[in-house]
């Protein structure tokens, strides 16, 4: 018999403990911007210096940050299951803690793509610097962040609901369930697999059944999340 199917969709909450901020909490602005004015197409089309000069920001930000307990501890779990994380967020402190199931549902600022081709991960290239305009693919065209804005498709969800689907355990971390399509992922999980969720704030979860509640920080309630694995 494989090891049990650990399902995880983590949120923001998780790396602001390694400092990288969150904006749920702070009115709409992110780092002192507006959503709209730095995190859609339509903010790409009026002043695309203004949204690389943030991404390349939110790029050093995170390259200096490190993973915290909660996402080291994730990986550690894939010793004693099949660990599969779904994650809102953009960095890869899930892959430097040692994660090595990790699908991003809002793209990843380590990669660039051309602003005219889709959301696909064959398109993405590799980046580490800053994204400066007049940096153009071999086809003459812009670069841009190879993130999901507000207002985008999300190409990854049809990839993660069969990994919803899937779980024999479901947690979910650090996210207040507010962003749509991912906030609706949790529906997909089969009614009688028990749900953790661990927050220091929990979501609006009452619809679902199996609900544990650890509300405590992620890098707390990690601890409080492996003892009661290892219970099952």
């Amino acid at each position: 018999m494989g090891k049990p199917r650990l399902v995880v969709l983590t949120g923001a909450g998780i790396s602001a403990e390694s400092g990288l901020r969150t904006f749920r909490d702070s009115d709409g602005l992110w780092e002192g911007y507006n959503i709209e004015d730095v995190a859609t197409p339509r903010a790409w089309r009026k002043d695309p210096k203004l949204v690389l000069d943030f991404y390349n920001m939110r790029r050093r930000d995170i390259l200096n940050a490190q993973p915290n307990a909660a996402h080291i501890g994730l990986a550690a779990l894939e010793s004693d299951f099949d660990v599969h994380i779904v994650t809102q967020n953009i960095d890869d402190l899930h892959e430097r803690a040692g994660s090595t199931n990790v699908l991003h549902l809002h793209g990843e600022i380590l990669k660039m793509r051309s602003e005219h081709h889709p959301h696909i991960e064959r398109y993405a290239l590799p980046i580490t610097t800053d994204i400066v305009l007049g940096d153009l693919n071999d086809e003459g065209s812009q670069l841009r962040p190879h993130i999901v804005w507000f207002e985008e498709p999300v190409p990854a969800i049809e990839q993660s609901i069969p990994i919803m689907a899937s779980a024999d355990v479901f947690v979910l971390i650090g996210t207040s369930l507010a962003v749509y399509p991912a906030a609706g992922l949790v529906d997909y999980v089969e009614p009688e697999v028990k749900k953790y969720i661990l927050d220091k704030k929990i979501p609006p979860v009452k619809r679902y059944k199996n609900v544990i509640n650890i509300e405590m920080p992620a890098t707390e309630g990690i601890e409080e999340l492996k003892r009661s694995l290892y219970q099952l």
